[in-house]
């Protein structure tokens, strides 16, 4: 799965103070194999160079949307 700008991510990585944090893609970076790397910020910091392997897409859904 690919991720863009903006997008609301859950972060997966044992090794890191960030395992389990939702976060905000900040960057999309493009590497020479033609493969993206993400900088996803959190509000105690930032993780750059993650896999989309390492990211979850969140189940956060607009508050403008009203069901009637």
């Amino acid at each position: 799965m690919s991720f863009e700008k903006d997008d609301r991510v859950v972060f997966h990585d044992k090794h890191s103070e960030f395992d389990g944090d939702t976060g905000t893609v900040t960057q999309v970076m493009e590497t020479m194999f033609g493969e993206a790397t993400y900088t996803v910020s959190f509000e105690d910091g930032q993780e750059t160079g993650v896999s989309a392997d390492s990211l979850e897409a969140t189940d956060e859904a607009d508050d403008d949307t009203d069901e009637e």
